[in-house]
């Protein structure tokens, strides 16, 4: 008979072997990506209705001038709006990576947990009853609503005695986020507010300011850093729950701890920006190619690579009609579609 001490380590070797990580890649990753982000920073600002030279936006930030017109659309204006594409940028891309490995599912994403649907009903009640409210006040109200309904799609993946399984959680997940959005479209045409809820279901950047990223940013600066400190339970979660249990993880309280810091990224972006799809889909998945299985690197990499894909969508956005906005939304579905059909139809995912 196998003792629990020789079952753990059996556990732990065959942990170890499942590991293929790429370290090197992921370093690489991590210098150049900052590396690109700064420079897409800078980008991100020059570009718009009216271009601006790198050289304006340098002094604008280091030397700035309130007088000039040009460094007031710089500091007011443009970079808010680059540096919230950044955040918004690393909460999807993260709270993807968690979400696929703590449910093993490669198909899975923040919007598996009702978030987007559960901040739509959150804003078609505040259109239809407070209109006049303030934009901080509607991004508050679209927090709570994403994390009422992620509560409540874990509770009912919860009620059976096994537990919560992927299954549960993908199914319950679907059930809640249909009845959601059925509600949300049903208030929207009873208060004749179609317009208004399908402008921020499109997603987009132009209403970022200081005051948004100084609401959320304490509340995204904490969920990275829980994401890090959770990332080897993940990668436990990831290989099995068998695994995990082995070497003595207690499941429920990681997935509970992990599907709060998925609340709070996700809800924190998608209050700012709207249900932007696909990107907390695309990214772990493009990390896990280059840096392996360990979700100590695919974390921090999603983050990275997150923000790269917002900030240079959000330009290609800005550049494609100018001086007209592409819904950012669409403009990342037109990677997202193809590549969700590509992972839907293999029989086998990477995990």
């Amino acid at each position: 008979m196998v003792s629990p001490s020789d079952f753990a380590h059996r556990n732990k070797n065959a942990t170890q072997k499942a590991l293929h990580t790429r370290p090197a890649a992921a370093m690489g990753i991590l210098v150049f990506g900052l590396a690109a982000i700064a420079f897409g920073l800078a980008l991100s600002v020059s570009v718009g209705a009216a271009d601006i030279k790198l050289a304006t936006v340098w002094e604008a930030i280091f030397h700035f001038n309130p007088d000039l017109q040009k460094h007031q659309v710089i500091r007011e204006l443009r970079f808010p709006r680059a540096i919230a594409g950044a955040l918004v940028g690393a909460c999807f891309a993260v709270a993807g990576a968690i979400m696929q490995g703590m449910t093993r599912n490669p198909l899975a994403d923040s919007g598996l947990l009702g978030l987007n649907a559960g901040a739509g009903v959150a804003l078609a009640i505040v259109f239809a009853f407070a209109p006049s409210i303030s934009f901080t006040s509607l991004m508050l109200f679209c927090f709570i609503g994403a994390a009422i309904a992620s509560f409540i799609v874990f509770g009912i993946g919860s009620l059976s005695f096994n537990g919560l399984t992927p299954l549960r959680l993908t199914l319950a997940g679907s059930a809640v986020s249909a009845l959601l959005v059925a509600v949300s479209q049903g208030i929207a045409i009873l208060f004749n507010l179609s317009q208004d809820i399908a402008f921020w279901l499109a997603g987009g950047m132009g209403g970022a300011s200081w005051t948004q990223i100084k609401i959320i940013f304490p509340w995204v600066f904490v969920a990275l850093i829980a994401a890090m400190m959770l990332s080897r339970s993940v990668t436990l979660l990831s290989l099995g729950r068998e695994v995990a249990v082995g070497l003595g993880q207690r499941t429920r309280l990681v997935q509970l701890a992990c599907m709060i810091v998925v609340v709070v990224l996700a809800g924190s972006a998608v209050s700012m920006v709207g249900p932007i799809a696909f990107v907390g889909l695309i990214i772990p998945h493009v990390a896990r190619y280059f840096v392996g299985v360990d979700y100590r690197w695919i974390i921090p990499c999603s983050a990275v690579l997150g923000s790269l894909l917002i900030i240079f969508a959000d330009i290609a956005a800005r550049m494609i009609n100018a001086p007209y906005e592409t819904p950012l939304g669409a403009l990342i579905a037109i990677i997202g579609v193809p590549f969700f059909i590509y992972l839907a139809s293999k029989r086998k995912g990477e995990l």
